[in-house]
């Protein structure tokens, strides 16, 4: 009988975008996959997959704790139907809700993928260090568990639980990202003509978004001439959601170029000089950075966790302060005005991405965590 895996994840895009890969090799591996999210857009590509799709109705945004509740009983009844040896939870609600239910329900194996930390843990002001001091404590609820495994995608991340007694080093493991695919992100030669400098992400203010848009006016008025490029769509169900009204606005202003959400990538980034991320969320380790880095582009990003572990200062980009548009702008400028720097940084981008980065070796070290999971559950069965 095939070991069951079920991944919870609260979007079917995000699944879609940065865990697709991984469930493709856990059904390649013998597993029978099913996903447990909330079905928007991918439905069709999801079950096309051969993945057993169980739609749920949990909203990211909700803070309603009648609603939560609700949704919490909804996980339950998902586990104690389906059955699954192993739950991989990722992201705040699914890691918190999910470990809750995997406990009631009793199962056996339980993946927490924390893919970054998000506003809460870089949030300044009383609220929120009270708000951060209760997702602690549940957390540590959530992680206590003997079956339960956490993975971390950088460093900083791993220790800030530890330090905080959430979690055991050995109950943590680190996996620096999802993992980019290297032969469909391929470099190309820089396009000519006026640079481009490329910002792709959700159109939130905690994305540096508006940090761009101002180092945009400075380049401007410092008479520098480039194409300042957004690309993605806002996300309504984030509080930092930037309005399309303003997007529009910034684009018909001429100040940057809103191009919105695009599923080829390559194709952006091979119309681009420069990736940014003037990031201040709490980050694993951004896809996009990983993506530009695969396809040789040089990046300029926030001297922050998870953006250091993909950019390495003056080696295949450049580490800003955040919130600082001064910044972001000289650091565009100076690659701007070096093309022989710039392609010197795409190259070393390109060999990180490989030889650290790339979604084979992802993929392998997430198929261990399974596997060390379910050889405890066959020695178990085995004693009794």
């Amino acid at each position: 009988m095939k070991p069951r895996i079920l991944f919870f994840i609260t979007e079917d895009w995000y699944f879609w975008s940065h865990r697709l890969h991984i469930a493709r090799a856990a059904r390649n591996a013998g597993f029978e996959v099913l996903i447990t999210t909330r079905v928007a857009q991918h439905k069709a590509r999801i079950e096309e997959e051969g993945f057993k799709l169980v739609p749920i109705s949990l909203e990211r945004r909700s803070k309603n704790i009648i609603k939560e509740i609700i949704s919490i009983l909804e996980i339950v009844r998902i586990y104690r139907r389906e059955k699954p040896d192993i739950v991989h939870h990722v992201a705040v609600k699914p890691v918190l809700y999910g470990s809750w239910a995997a406990r009631i329900v009793g199962v056996h194996a339980v993946v927490n993928a924390l893919a970054g930390l998000g506003f809460i843990f870089v949030a300044k002001g009383w609220k929120a260090s009270v708000l951060r001091k209760l997702v602690v404590f549940a957390y540590r609820s959530a992680f206590s568990a003997k079956n339960a495994v956490a993975i971390f995608q950088n460093p900083e991340d791993l220790k800030l639980f530890i330090d905080a007694g959430v979690i055991t080093n050995e109950k943590a493991v680190l996996i620096r990202g999802s993992g980019v695919d290297t032969a469909h992100f391929i470099a190309h030669p820089e396009p000519k003509g006026v640079p481009t400098i490329a910002l792709a992400s959700r159109m939130l203010w905690d994305k540096g978004v508006g940090e761009f848009v101002e180092a945009a006016r400075i380049l401007q008025k410092g008479e520098i001439k480039c194409r300042m490029i957004l690309v993605g769509n806002p996300d309504p169900e984030n509080l930092a959601s930037i309005p399309k009204e303003t997007l529009r606005g910034w684009h018909v202003a001429g100040i940057v170029e809103w191009w919105g959400y695009r599923e080829d990538m390559p194709e952006v980034f091979s119309q681009a000089n420069i990736v940014v991320l003037p990031t201040s969320y709490g980050e694993g380790v951004p896809k996009i950075l990983l993506e530009a880095a695969s396809c040789g582009r040089p990046i300029v990003a926030t001297d922050i966790p998870g953006c250091r572990e993909i950019v390495r200062h003056n080696e295949n980009g450049l580490l800003i302060p955040s919130h600082d548009s001064k910044a972001l702008a000289d650091a565009i400028k100076i690659l701007i005005k070096n093309p022989k720097l710039r392609a010197e940084m795409g190259v070393r981008g390109r060999k990180i991405a490989e030889a650290e980065f790339s979604k084979e070796i992802v993929i392998k070290q997430t198929m261990e965590v399974y596997e060390k999971l379910l050889s405890k559950k066959r020695t178990y069965c085995w004693l009794i």
